[in-house]
């Protein structure tokens, strides 16, 4: 038995319309197949199809009883408590940095050059921390 990969994360949230605004306008991730579950809720997917049941599930907290019998009971934390950050694949570092910027939302940016490898670090609605990582050409992933 091995992982194989990160299936998704989920992130409760106060404010659902503001984080599916962050993960859809920002970061280009679309809204797709969700079931019927008894609280609200988006799952985005990033690329086509619906295959993969999505990368990012945002959890509406507007429901707590249906949400807690479903999930269990849980605090709400804000920010990342404990976890840092998470991080993806990106590419088109102009178009994300003109869309943070039509957006509003503050990044702070980093390169690891001995990996051709420029960061990207936004912050979600519910303050989770985001991290874009943009590969050169000339990257060792890429090779």
């Amino acid at each position: 038995m091995a992982i194989e990969k990160l299936a998704h994360y989920s992130i409760r949230t106060h404010d659902l319309d503001a984080s599916r605004r962050f993960y859809v306008d920002l970061l280009g991730l679309r809204p797709g197949y969700r079931p019927p579950f008894p609280f609200p809720g988006v799952w985005l997917y990033a690329g086509e199809g619906d295959d993969d049941h999505g990368v990012v599930h945002l959890i509406g907290i507007t429901a707590p009883d249906e949400l807690a019998a479903y999930l269990g009971n849980r605090p709400l934390a804000r920010g990342t408590g404990a976890l840092d950050h998470i991080a993806f694949v990106a590419d088109d570092w102009p178009r994300m940095k003109a869309n943070c910027d039509e957006c509003g939302v503050p990044y702070v940016e980093r390169t690891v050059p001995l990996l051709g490898l420029h960061q990207v670090f936004v912050t979600d609605p519910s303050g989770v921390v985001i991290e874009l990582n943009f590969l050169s050409p000339s990257s060792p992933s890429r090779r």
